[in-house]
């Protein structure tokens, strides 16, 4: 065991490729999901999804990026999506509600 920190960057590229493949497995999931229609539940689509965002938080954290620095990201994309009117937001106003809930986390 090296008293370095090799040890630690080696665990932490273990982790990295971990969470990597933990993403891509979820996404798989979810497609596999999908691809069965009407038959799937919102819990498990609800689990799936919460798998990849859990997923990267932890990889943003372990490249060195602050959860709150990839919640002020999702911020200012949805603003920025409002701004532009994408078409989530244009026809559905799906922008808005995601807004709505992050300023009613944040109290």
């Amino acid at each position: 065991m090296e008293k370095s920190g090799g040890f630690d960057i080696t665990k932490n590229i273990r982790l990295v490729e971990w969470l990597k493949s933990e993403i891509l497995t979820s996404v798989a999931e979810l497609f596999r999901l999908l691809a069965n229609g009407v038959r799937v539940s919102q819990d498990a689509l609800a689990d799936c999804l919460a798998s990849i965002i859990i997923a990267a938080y932890l990889l943003g954290k372990r490249l060195g990026i602050p959860f709150t620095a990839i919640d002020s990201k999702i911020e200012s994309k949805i603003r920025l999506g409002m701004i532009e009117e994408h078409d989530v937001e244009k026809h559905y106003g799906d922008l808005t509600s995601l807004s709505e809930h992050y300023k009613v986390r944040k109290e």
